[in-house]
């Protein structure tokens, strides 16, 4: 656990000190180095000099974001908008928490929609606005706002990711499957892509193609343990026993206690549940995972 960075001789002195700009540099350098609560209290103190300062509520905004105190930060952007009504910057990162760490999604948009009177276009509170109204389930407005945001980026994975994601969310399933694939030729090692690649082949029912990504997704994060389950259910469909087994057994070695009350339910294993084999696994992993919880 860090020490307080302000050794006691220099409170007295700090709190002695009539210079604002004193006081906001000696935040800057405690900020610098991590001590972020030092750093608001010095902040405060610069604030008890002078009021209008746009940097010192501005850099106090940040901190408090990562201190976690985020209503806190959300006034103090607001005070630096009280003093530069049309900064990009504080609209945006206002908005920012507001999306991000307090769900207060129409009010983010509106801070986004500040941001854009000053930076008309720009990509990343365009971006945002998009994600705002995903949470809000407004998958067609989403859309826009993400297809105008690759419109000047055209080569950020992020936009072409979640615009996957509000493709899938409207039932388009085969412009989702080409906004994957794009985020893909940015992001080759995107687990998540060919995760999500996988469960759309899977609705349609292209069991091979769902296999190969989820195969994929495995190769990028073994540890994942719905990847393997998918893959399983997913050879089970087409008949493939053996494959279907193995991926069943990496899945289990991963969380037994969930999947395996999902074996025994799910249809996509209806092909091999009935098979001796299924069942000597489903004995063997349950036998294992009872001495576990007894040991």
């Amino acid at each position: 656990m860090k020490q307080n960075a302000i050794a006691k001789g220099d409170i007295q002195l700090l709190l002695t000190s009539e210079e604002y700009g004193y006081w906001y540099r000696e935040a800057k350098r405690l900020q610098e180095r991590g001590y972020y609560e030092d750093a608001i209290v010095c902040y405060d103190k610069a604030l008890t000099k002078v009021k209008d300062q746009y940097w010192i509520w501005y850099d106090r905004g940040h901190i408090l974001q990562l201190l976690g105190r985020y209503e806190e930060a959300v006034r103090s952007f607001e005070k630096a908008l009280n003093i530069r009504p049309e900064d990009y910057w504080s609209w945006y990162y206002q908005g920012c928490i507001l999306l991000e760490d307090l769900d207060k999604f129409e009010e983010a948009i509106a801070s986004f929609d500040r941001a854009l009177k000053v930076r008309p276009g720009d990509y990343w509170a365009l971006f945002r606005r998009g994600d705002a109204l995903r949470y809000l389930e407004q998958y067609s407005q989403a859309l826009v706002e993400y297809d105008n945001a690759l419109s000047s980026r055209l080569d950020d994975y992020w936009g072409w990711f979640r615009r996957g994601d509000v493709l899938r969310h409207l039932g388009r399933y085969q412009e989702a499957i080409a906004s994957y694939d794009q985020a893909l030729i940015i992001n080759p090692g995107d687990f998540w892509s060919h995760y999500k690649l996988g469960n759309i082949f899977r609705y349609l029912q292209r069991y091979q193609a769902a296999i190969a990504n989820y195969q994929r997704a495995t190769q990028l994060h073994p540890e994942d343990e719905y990847a393997w389950y998918n893959c399983a259910c997913c050879a089970a469909r087409i008949g493939k026993q053996s494959l279907a087994l193995e991926y069943l057994q990496e899945a289990f070695n991963l969380n037994p206690g969930k999947l395996l009350r999902a074996a025994k339910i799910d249809s996509d294993l209806d092909n091999i549940r009935n098979s001796q084999e299924f069942n000597d696994l489903v004995s063997k992993v349950v036998f294992n995972y009872s001495a576990t919880l007894c040991s």
